[in-house]
């Protein structure tokens, strides 16, 4: 029981570990880290960028995965209110990113040659995000 337990856990953790790191990567690649720090005119603390970014991605798994309380009274409304509006500023910034990235596909798909499936391959990631999203919420894993 404890040999499941534990290989259950290493699997849960390193699929976790495995997202987390695909997602930092697409952020990554589709321009959204580089253009902020452009716009910001702070390319020389390139290294600062980096180390926050490793530091708030790490941070804020280890948090929600062990929702450890933080403590801060009334000075925690305050820490969540600036979250929330860094959180919002970052979606705005990712959206615009994605938009920009949105009128690439035709030329990516013209460079891999793949003019007849790609609308196939789109359409399995989000059948599988469906599915995935319809056991997580059938399952209630949230709770």
């Amino acid at each position: 029981m404890l040999l499941r337990e534990g290989l259950l856990a290493f699997a849960g953790l390193s699929a976790g570990l495995v997202i987390a790191a695909g997602v930092f990567a697409f952020l990554a690649i589709i321009g959204v880290f580089p253009r902020l720090i452009g716009k910001t005119g702070s390319g020389s603390h390139i290294m600062l960028f980096e180390t926050v970014l490793i530091l708030g991605g790490s941070l804020g798994n280890a948090e929600d995965l062990l929702e450890y309380p933080l403590g801060l009274g009334g000075a925690g409304e305050i820490l969540l209110g600036a979250c929330g509006l860094s959180v919002g500023i970052f979606v705005g910034c990712l959206v615009m990113s994605l938009a920009e990235t949105l009128k690439a596909l035709p030329v990516f798909t013209r460079r891999i040659r793949l003019s007849v499936g790609f609308p196939w391959v789109i359409a399995s990631i989000a059948l599988g995000k469906l599915a995935g999203s319809l056991i997580y919420f059938a399952e209630r894993f949230g709770d």
